[in-house]
């Protein structure tokens, strides 16, 4: 195989497993579905072996031939830098596993304030208007349950957002407050 033969299978392999990478992390990231965790897990094994082969074998190259050494050297380079990049994306990935992503929208028809999320970290919105949207990451001390305490109309309220949560169990979710649940005050 030519060393020409070698920079283009090098570079379409660095290409191809950063995207690929990219892609479950992304989807990962916006849908916090773990099915893709053990997705990306999988990957990371199989585009390890597949860029740790092609590394050695343009590595092997790079002693034989001295024209193309440079090029050689770059596309070696680029195989590398997924690593770094991969490493990035399990830390980000492991920061969304510790947190709850929360998005508040109070759905009644009076202005929310004083809004207190309680569990494992307490969280605070100064105030929400109707029908307005905020989103809160809280973050997974331990097992805990979630609770949104507010005041409407001068009157403390308290609604259940989680029953339990867990540490390792971060997701994204959405929750409505409604104003249904008892008086607390």
């Amino acid at each position: 195989m030519t060393s020409n033969r070698y920079i283009s299978i090098g570079k379409i392999i660095a290409l191809i497993t950063f995207l690929i990478g990219i892609l479950i992390f992304g989807t990962y990231y916006f849908t916090t579905n773990g099915e893709l965790l053990f997705l990306g897990y999988g990957f990371v094994v199989l585009a390890g072996i597949i860029n740790l082969i092609t590394l050695i074998g343009i590595l092997v190259r790079v002693q034989t031939d001295k024209t193309n050494r440079k090029e050689l050297l770059k596309v070696s380079g680029m195989i590398l830098l997924n690593i770094p990049i991969m490493f990035g994306c399990m830390l980000i990935a492991m920061m969304v596993l510790g947190n709850m992503r929360i998005t508040f929208t109070n759905s009644t028809q009076n202005e929310l304030t004083e809004i207190k999320i309680v569990g494992c970290e307490t969280e605070r919105i100064a105030q929400l208007e109707p029908n307005e949207s905020k989103t809160v990451w809280v973050g997974i001390t331990g097992d805990c349950s979630i609770f949104v305490e507010y005041t409407e109309n001068g009157v403390k309220r308290k609604e259940t957002v989680v029953g339990y949560v867990t540490s390792g169990g971060g997701q994204k979710m959405s929750y409505k407050i409604n104003g249904n649940d008892k008086d607390i005050l």
